[in-house]
């Protein structure tokens, strides 16, 4: 009665058709391609300018001043998360006190 019982594979019925003889293809071989023409590289500058060397310090203090904006931000993030769980938990702690003391 509670004993498993082990499903049995039905046996195929009807015709069934050979698998597909697939016969090998032979392989061409292509035109080679010619390796590309060498590059030349491009030129760099020997020195920075005066307008380039603020431009690049103008850039990394408003990166500095984004990522900082963001990680505060986040960090306020979880500081109002912890309070507000707090106060929850002391109001439910609040109310099961005293409901047990009457």
């Amino acid at each position: 009665m509670i004993r498993p019982k082990i499903p049995v594979n039905p046996t195929p019925t009807g015709l069934s058709t050979p698998p597909a003889v697939i016969q090998p293809t032979s392989i061409t071989p292509g035109t080679p391609t010619p390796p590309p023409a060498p590059m030349a590289p491009a030129p760099v500058p020997s020195r920075l300018t005066p307008g380039a060397v603020v431009a690049v310090a103008g850039m990394g203090t408003a990166v500095v001043l984004v990522v900082g904006a963001v990680l505060v931000s986040m960090l306020l993030a979880v500081a109002i998360t912890g309070a507000s769980v707090t106060v929850c938990a002391l109001v439910i702690r609040s109310i099961l006190s005293t409901d047990t003391r009457r």
